[in-house]
């Protein structure tokens, strides 16, 4: 078998096993390298002079959780949690209270990960800080997270994927068109939101399926450990409050300027001791609990970054498109799926739909191209087969940061709560109309 395929199945099932998915990347990578022809000793030195690309997304990582932090002490997002939990608690809450309740919140929290990408192009930073103070709501409301998790992950993924501003301005422009136009595609960059159109409406279609139907039955989760990672009641002071917003918008405007979610992190902090919510000797308790609340990801990115170096050292992605073709003769219909197939092989170990849009252009471009799809079908293949790694790799911001939020206080489980449902309803969907989206255009 393809080393690629053996190295993403065997990652895939050690992290259903629930072995620790940084454990499974490393065993995976160094399994794959060995399959691909790597002596063993030459396996660890490409994965270990890998684990640098990753090295900065941890600190990212690290910052962005000791923020999170201060900003929970300041009490500014219990504000918002404590009117609704006031809403939902009080004598005269009704079922229809209740239902109202839940479609604002499930609102605002998908309006918060689509502005993430544009409006306050933040990424990810936002929902460690919006979550956690939330989760008193959703358990009285015993809302299943695993529906939350996907509300995240699709505000996050197809925002990007439509709308060519933001983040969506990297990923349609500069990095899809460019890519497509450099491997002889004839086609323009205000053409890309129509060819992603279709793969999107998959995607919503699959986010309806998860709020309606998978995951609309109630859910319990302890209160108590709620309580031990976010206490209901805290002392609300109005000049912390001020002393939040003003820290918040520094440490935006600052990352949007050096385009460092570092240094924004960092400005932030240095407002909150400045303003008196932290003092300077707790620093190193609040950066150490940061670090427990996000290490974890900056490890799995650091990890994954390993395992794709792996990977294209042991030219297997090119041999995993050979064997594709010869399987496929003249059925387009076969050939979109197994392209769309091999892409979310390629990109469920390297977790980043970004980083993978090179790699996928390159092969796809040509291979498309010979099987007579148009250019807009082509960059449908394309950017369709780069998202699928994002909307359900373990190792993708797109389901770490919800898992982020989500597992403050232990009860969401980043493989079957994150993972497993959003792989279900938009990874399949994705596929689909992608195909669709392929024959058509």
């Amino acid at each position: 078998m393809n080393a690629v395929v053996i190295a993403v199945l065997l990652m895939v099932g050690l992290s259903l096993a629930r072995v620790n998915i940084v454990i499974a990347l490393v065993l995976s990578a160094l399994v794959g390298g060995v399959v691909g022809g790597l002596p063993l000793l030459e396996t660890v030195n490409v994965f270990t002079q890998g684990l640098g690309g990753g090295a900065a997304i941890a600190l990212n990582y690290a910052m962005l959780g000791a923020f999170a932090v201060t900003i929970s002490r300041s009490g500014i997002t219990d504000v918002l949690a404590n009117k609704v939990i006031t809403r939902i608690s009080g004598k005269n809450a009704t079922a229809g209270s209740t239902i109202w309740v839940k479609s604002i919140l499930f609102g605002v929290i998908l309006l918060a990960a689509i502005a993430s990408q544009n409006i306050v192009p933040v990424h990810i930073a936002f929902i460690p800080i919006l979550i956690p103070p939330l989760l008193h709501v959703m358990a009285q409301l015993k809302l299943d997270r695993r529906a939350v998790a996907c509300i995240l992950t699709f505000g996050l993924t197809s925002t990007y994927m439509l709308l060519p501003v933001g983040f969506g301005k990297i990923f349609l422009n500069t990095l899809l068109y460019t890519n497509l136009v450099d491997n002889g595609v004839s086609i323009q960059a205000d053409q890309l939101p129509l060819v992603m159109a279709i793969p999107v409406f998959g995607m919503f279609l699959g986010l309806l399926v998860a709020l309606f139907v998978t995951y609309r039955g109630k859910r319990e989760y302890s209160l108590d450990k709620i309580l031990e990672s976010e206490p209901e009641s805290h002392t609300i002071r109005t000049k912390h409050l001020w002393v939040a917003v003003i820290a918040i918008i520094s440490a935006l405007s600052t990352q949007l300027a050096t385009d460092s979610v570092i240094i924004g992190s960092l400005t932030g902090l240095v407002v909150f001791v400045i303003g008196g919510v932290l003092k300077v000797e707790e620093t190193q308790d609040v950066f150490t609990k940061g670090v427990y609340m996000m290490g974890l990801f900056g490890f799995i990115m650091i990890s994954a970054a390993g395992f794709a170096e792996v990977m294209k050292a042991t030219h297997a992605i090119d041999s995993l498109v050979l064997t594709t073709t010869d399987l496929v003769g003249d059925n387009k219909v076969l050939a979109a799926f197994l392209m769309l197939l091999t892409g979310l092989l390629v990109t469920m170990g390297i977790g980043s739909s970004f980083s993978t849009i090179p790699i996928i252009a390159s092969i796809y471009v040509p291979l498309a191209l010979g099987f007579g799809f148009s250019p807009m079908a082509t960059a449908a293949l394309v950017g369709a087969a780069a998202a699928l790694g994002d909307a359900g790799s373990p190792a993708s911001d797109s389901t770490l940061g919800p898992t982020s939020g989500l597992n403050a206080d232990g009860q969401h489980d980043h493989i079957w709560d994150s993972v497993v449902p959003t792989f279900l309803h938009y990874n399949i969907p994705l596929i689909i109309f992608g195909v669709i989206a392929a024959m058509v255009l």
